[in-house]
């Protein structure tokens, strides 16, 4: 097996009310991110000598997930929290835009370098759980069923999945929905872990307790996976995007950003054999778990620290 590489109701009707004006507030922030990115991507073009202009973070997490919508339903806008079907993943829009990827911390993250979203995208708010890949065995979709090495299943996240595992799973949910599910690009996972921030962690430039799990997250360190959603989310409302569980995404392995795609693709050459993997886990020290830290692992090798979290296009 492969090391990784160096590399969280009283007063009905006035609750409702706040809970509606919090999430009415979140969407019209992201909104206006969208605008923004829209505009940066247009200037981008005629100016690519212009330093790079990040998106400002959104401080506020979205908190009532909308109504699921069909085949015939617009395409929800940025910062609108979806499902596609009751039992699906929740799915949050994520604003077009442009960041500057990677760090000067590892080799495995250099160069850092410009990449634009042109368009607004779907990922899941939480990492899959084993409530939900339990849905796909049932369904035999997955033909696998990981261990939960005694810490619980429901609304956990899945452990022990390969990235082929991975694939299989949203091929499924695909054909479930008749949506365009998939792994995020790495590049789609670190602008969403980011959140429009420029600093080591999307909270801030250190580790600080009670944003993250992870093995020197805290004093007293669980050591193992805790249920999705555990600790506030990050500015796009996105939960454990540090620690928890290192996630899968789509792209080939490279030891470096050079040559990598500056679309936000997926990066579908290199060491194939190998699948990236972010974010960190439960047993990473903190400094694997910053927005920027980069992992690899054999595609068809399960590990009890990985899982992911999906992805869908919008068009």
């Amino acid at each position: 097996m492969l090391s990784l590489a160096r590399g969280r109701q009283g007063m009905g009707g006035i609750r409702g009310r706040v809970l509606k004006e919090s999430e009415m507030s979140l969407r019209h922030r992201i909104f206006l991110h969208f605008i923004l990115g829209t505009a940066a991507i247009a200037w981008s073009a005629a100016a690519q000598s212009q330093p790079l202009k990040s998106l400002q973070r959104v401080t506020q997490a979205p908190t009532v997930p909308n109504a699921t919508f069909g085949a015939a339903a617009p395409i929800p806008e940025p910062g609108e929290i979806f499902r596609d079907c009751p039992d699906c993943s929740e799915m949050v829009v994520v604003p077009a835009g442009e960041f500057k990827m990677g760090s000067a911390e590892t080799v495995y993250e250099k160069p850092e370098h410009r990449v634009v979203i042109a368009n607004p995208f779907a990922i899941g708010r939480r990492e899959i759980t084993f409530e939900e890949w339990d849905l796909c065995v049932a369904a035999g979709g997955c033909k696998y069923r990981p261990d939960d090495h005694g810490w619980g299943r429901g609304n956990r996240p899945v452990i022990d999945v390969s990235w082929d595992d991975a694939k299989a799973f949203v091929n499924w949910l695909s054909q479930k929905t008749q949506k365009g599910y998939r792994l995020p690009s790495e590049a789609e996972w670190e602008y969403a872990a980011r959140a429009g921030t420029n600093s080591q962690f999307w909270w801030g430039r250190a580790p600080v307790s009670g944003n993250a799990n992870c093995e020197d997250c805290s004093s007293t360190p669980p050591r193992r996976t805790l249920p999705t959603g555990s600790f506030r989310p990050n500015g796009f409302g996105l939960f454990d995007v540090a620690g928890n569980v290192a996630e899968w995404v789509e792209d080939c392995w490279n030891d470096s950003y050079r040559g990598a795609p500056a679309d936000g693709s997926a990066w579908t050459t290199g060491q194939c054999r190998q699948r990236g993997l972010r974010g960190g886990s439960f047993a990473s020290r903190a400094n694997f778990t910053r927005s920027a830290a980069r992992f690899r692992y054999d595609q068809d090798v399960r590990y009890y620290a990985n899982g992911f979290r999906v992805a869908r296009d919008l068009r």
